[in-house]
């Protein structure tokens, strides 16, 4: 049975995430969504880390963008900013 998450979306939505970009490190996720995102987590903590605790402004843009196909491209993207930086 689900239980219901963060925001009301089940927990499988988030255990999908998590398990596709869980290694994602929260400092790569600000580069896209903003300093505000996933407030209380350090730059190096991990998606999987905070995912959990998230706030529902931060898990609703990860979700939508999931949904839409288009997380994947731009944690690519920020993640290779951040080697030209």
């Amino acid at each position: 049975m689900e239980q219901p998450g963060l925001d009301k979306r089940h927990r499988d939505r988030n255990g999908e995430i998590a398990r596709k970009h869980g290694n994602t490190l929260i400092a790569t996720l600000r580069k896209i969504y903003g300093a505000q995102f996933a407030p209380g987590g350090n730059d190096d903590d991990t998606l999987a880390d905070v995912l959990e605790t998230m706030h529902e402004a931060s898990l609703s843009q990860l979700v939508h963008d999931h949904q839409r196909g288009e997380l994947a491209g731009r944690i690519e993207r920020a993640r290779h900013l951040g080697k030209a930086d």
